[in-house]
């Protein structure tokens, strides 16, 4: 069995894996249906290898933390956990363009709007990190440029270790 057959298979009754809808070195996102409460959701699985390496503890004590950040340009965590050696978390699925992909077909935001989207998200950083939480690579966030009012910063974070 494939490693998506066993994820589909870990996490029957809780959520159905519709597509991947990305992928880098730490996780695959995953567009899914929340059983549960009939809603898309993005299931965010984290890479087994480095799972093994971080374990479950301390991933599941990163998202505790993580579930405990309400701010308006954070994406608020659903649910998160273990299931059949997946470590996984899930956050809402958000419709629409990426920040990214908007960059690569404009090329140039109009300045106002450049404006609001930086003030908005380092809004987001900054309150991250005033509750220990550093986010891991805010080159690469997954940013939606839609339409909504607040782009939102969707890579959670890990504990400041100091």
């Amino acid at each position: 069995m494939d490693g998506v057959a066993q994820l589909t298979s870990a996490l029957t009754g809780r959520y159905e894996i519709d597509r991947e809808i990305g992928s880098g070195g730490m996780a695959t996102v995953y567009l899914a249906r929340d059983d549960r409460h009939d809603r898309r959701v993005a299931l965010k699985v984290l890479n087994q290898e480095l799972g093994a390496v971080l374990g479950v503890e301390r991933f599941l004590a990163e998202i505790r933390v993580t579930a405990n950040l309400q701010h308006p340009n954070l994406l608020p965590l659903f649910d998160s956990g273990e299931a059949g050696g997946f470590l996984f978390y899930v956050m809402p699925y958000i419709e629409g363009e990426s920040l990214r992909a908007r960059l690569v077909r404009e090329k140039q935001l109009p300045i106002n709007e450049a404006i609001r989207l930086t003030i908005a998200i380092a809004s987001a950083i900054d309150y991250a990190h005033r509750h220990g939480v550093i986010m891991k690579d805010n080159r690469w966030l997954p940013i939606s440029a839609s339409p909504s009012p607040s782009p939102r910063p969707e890579e959670t974070g890990s504990r400041n270790p100091d």
